[in-house]
């Protein structure tokens, strides 16, 4: 039988299945002597053990598409950033953090803003303006008013799609509109385990129509980096990259060299100042990484 995992959570995976049933999974004992461990979205080949109690035993976990480390899942094909426009305020340097690390694990990003009805037209285009050359589409929503969710439907069929956000950004309202029993879902398998409501903090997949899947994440707050030099940190910003060669000096970091053609671009109004900023700021965190690495050693 083959599946996909949808939730690791003490040893134990459900397995949605190719009959549309869910199963609880223990991992054979290969996985650990080959130190590998199933991830959330692996698809995986599993024995029934019984039938009755939808239970089953996984001997095999099919080649990954990819792999990403914050959150630990697999066979990611796309994510959908969830922001609020208003209250709270973006806080453009947490996303764009995140679309680092989204770039750096090659995996392509829409940009969700959420709460449109807190805010006038003139905030949406800031957000379009900053944003449109870094994704890789912007979708505006209204969780309160149910707005804007057949585009995002279309996005997301057919997919298996990371839902990421800071707290506080309306993440679990678009989640329960989406996937109406994901609470049910959610609930169920923890009173099973007697784990009380914290297994949200477990990355977790759901259902949501034919071959239609969303994982919902625990809400990212974290400003750190991949482990990268500092002439990488511009290959994750995709706006830079039609200005590649066009600078005066080959390996230009686009920060105090003269004749910058990304410089230049962020005068004329091309690049975003924010992104700019916040590319700056990054470059002197891997400076600082570095530098502690060196001592370190």
């Amino acid at each position: 039988m083959t599946g996909r995992i949808i939730k690791g959570i003490a040893g134990f995976y459900y397995v949605h299945a190719s009959d549309d049933i869910t199963y609880e999974c223990k991992a054979k004992g290969i996985f650990r002597n080959r130190n590998e461990k199933p991830l959330v979205g692996d698809m995986v080949e599993f024995d029934i053990t019984d039938g009755e109690k939808k239970l089953g035993s996984i001997h095999s976990i099919l080649p990954r598409k990819n792999s990403i480390i914050r959150p630990a899942a697999a066979n990611i094909d796309q994510a959908l950033v969830i922001f609020a426009a208003a209250e709270p305020d973006p806080n453009y340097n947490l996303l764009d953090y995140f679309l680092v690390w989204m770039e750096y694990d090659r995996i392509p990003v829409t940009l969700c803003i959420n709460k449109t009805d807190l805010v006038n037209d003139d905030v949406i285009q800031e957000f379009a303006q900053i944003y449109f050359k870094a994704v890789s589409d912007i979708i505006f929503v209204s969780a309160d008013r149910k707005e804007g969710f057949e585009v995002m439907r279309d996005k997301l069929y057919g997919k298996l799609t990371v839902l990421a956000g800071p707290s506080g950004v309306g993440k679990s309202s678009v989640m329960n509109i989406l996937c109406p029993d994901a609470n049910a879902q959610t609930g169920d398998i923890s009173k099973k385990l007697g784990r009380g409501k914290h297994t949200t903090r477990h990355s977790e997949i759901f259902f949501i129509e034919h071959d239609t899947y969303v994982m919902d994440t625990p809400g990212f707050s974290s400003l750190t980096l991949p482990d990268m030099d500092t002439v990488e940190l511009m290959n994750y910003y995709p706006e830079f990259t039609e200005y590649e060669g066009k600078c005066r000096f080959c390996g230009c970091l686009h920060e105090n060299e003269p004749d910058c053609a990304v410089k230049d671009a962020i005068k004329r109004g091309f690049i975003s100042n924010y992104r700019y900023n916040s590319y700056i700021m990054m470059l002197k965190q891997i400076r600082e990484q570095r530098k502690r690495q060196h001592y370190n050693h």
